[in-house]
């Protein structure tokens, strides 16, 4: 699905992604109502979204279309790089985000990636992001730090490395484990976290060590 407030631009995504013979686009949208109706009508799997459109934009649309019985995976779509809409896109539970003149090839490789279950901002970026917006106060450190005391020690020795923006091989690398295992770990330690990517997962860590 595609989500933006320019007509012109939604044409472009879809002309350029329909080329892909393992992508179909199936639905559109000019803010985020319609992106929540669509997505509430369509079985999507991923969805490119505006961050500023009029009505509802990107930011209120992306936990709401999280929330859905089969959330779509989300890439946030921007003009400017690490500014405090795409902190607080990602924040919300994007996958991560696209500038609006990336070349067409890695907007479509953006789409496979985020379809196939990993984060497309990269993790200097993502710490420079949490870095720069990131505050807490005292009761989200607590309960930051009672989520990952749920953990079990190896987890919390995953979630440590992927806080650092370590990718699924780099942490199997380091801990001596199979990628396998690790995509494991992962996907248990998001569950027990009640958190949707790796990027809040590093968000809840960065709370806990306030």
């Amino acid at each position: 699905m595609i989500v933006d407030d320019d007509a012109l631009v939604r044409l472009g995504l879809t002309d350029l992604l329909v080329d892909d013979p393992d992508i179909e686009v199936v639905a559109q949208a000019s803010d985020g109502i319609g992106a929540i109706e669509k997505a509430t009508a369509h079985r999507i799997d991923v969805a490119l979204v505006d961050i500023r459109m009029p009505g509802m934009d990107g930011i209120a649309a992306i936990p709401r279309l999280r929330a859905l019985a089969h959330p779509p995976k989300i890439i946030t779509l921007t003009t400017f790089d690490l500014d405090e809409y795409v902190y607080e896109a990602v924040a919300a539970g994007a996958d991560g985000f696209l500038l609006k003149d990336a070349a067409p090839g890695e907007i479509v490789r953006a789409v496979h990636t985020v379809a196939a279950g990993s984060a497309i901002l990269h993790p200097k970026a993502a710490r420079r992001l949490i870095d720069r917006y990131h505050r807490t106060d005292s009761k989200a450190a607590t309960n930051a730090r009672q989520r990952i005391d749920s953990l079990t020690p190896r987890e919390r020795d995953v979630l440590d490395l992927l806080a650092r923006g370590g990718t699924n091989a780099e942490i199997a690398q380091t801990l001596g484990m199979r990628e396998s295992t690790v995509k494991a770990h992962v996907s248990r330690i998001l569950a027990a976290l009640q958190t949707t990517n790796r990027v809040q997962a590093a968000l809840l860590v960065r709370d806990a060590q306030q």
